[in-house]
């Protein structure tokens, strides 16, 4: 079992840097769980993101249908894999929901069959599956003591998802993929082909990437009272994770151009700041 922590651990510090800077602040047994769950929810994401543009769709649903069937075998007690013997371990303690990671699966198979999004409720959905399930997930492991805290992780998962798109949009095109809605694009006059040759240099783009962080901060700013629903030894950790992001946000908001042409990263000390901030209390926006 010590290996299956060491693969958990490892995978989660290297792929999930943002994340993990608020993970290292739980305490142990949930810092484990923690690892166990993010390594099982990056499967499938990897799965669908980490091929080659001509890679043969079957042959990526085959492959999470394998991993959907992983986690069944897992609940039922007979895990195959590093990732999964780690997250058998932690069943044993915390009720992460089986059909959460299995809805995450389903989101991850969206991005075979859509590349593109008509309007907000249909991204809306989308999100739900790849981002609430994780929240999900997370709060069976962090503990919650006010139901309320559904609805506000719900909205901090958004926040998350909302500001991965932000981020992200010249990554996805590469790949295929428009999330900025249409309706909303075509709106500001932003046309998807001029993504696709990085014609981003524009106030239409300024204006339509402006509205999307918008969006993204204010379900930040509706997450806010989220750890006080949450059991003590956990409060700081989401804190941070949130305000990281939150700060992630701002920089793609202050220039979406530079934001289109480089991925955001924080350096050092922004990091450092963002985590004595979130573990001194502070909100996320």
């Amino acid at each position: 079992m010590r290996a299956a922590r060491a693969v958990v651990r490892g995978l989660t510090h290297r792929r999930g840097a943002n994340f993990s800077l608020g993970f290292r602040l739980l305490p142990p047994a949930k810092r484990r769980a923690v690892y166990a769950a993010y390594a099982a929810c990056r499967v499938p994401d990897d799965i669908v993101d980490e091929v080659e543009a001509d890679a043969d769709k079957a042959d990526i649903a085959a492959r999470l249908d394998g991993w959907a069937a992983e986690i069944e075998a897992t609940y039922l007690g007979n895990p195959a894999t590093p990732i999964t013997r780690a997250l058998a371990e932690v069943l044993r303690e915390f009720p992460i929901p089986r059909q959460a990671l299995l809805g995450l699966v389903e989101g991850c198979r969206m991005d075979l069959k859509k590349s593109r999004y008509q309007t907000f409720a249909e991204l809306e959905r989308y999100c739900e599956l790849v981002a609430v399930t994780i929240s999900d997930i997370s709060l069976a492991i962090f503990g919650l003591i006010r139901e309320e805290g559904r609805a506000l992780g719900r909205h901090l998962a958004m926040a998350l998802q909302l500001t991965n798109i932000c981020r992200d949009v010249r990554e996805d095109v590469q790949r295929g993929r428009v999330y900025l809605p249409a309706e909303e694009m075509a709106a500001f006059g932003v046309a998807a082909e001029r993504l696709a040759v990085g014609e981003v240099d524009s106030s239409a783009y300024r204006q339509l990437m402006a509205f999307q962080c918008r969006r993204a901060r204010a379900h930040f700013a509706a997450a806010n009272p989220l750890p006080s629903c949450l059991a003590r030894d956990c409060r700081a950790a989401v804190r941070v994770m949130g305000g990281v992001y939150r700060r992630i946000l701002d920089r793609v908001a202050a220039d979406p151009v530079a934001a289109f042409h480089r991925r955001v990263e924080l350096p050092a000390w922004e990091r450092v700041w963002a985590v004595a901030y979130g573990a001194c209390g502070g909100a996320f926006v």
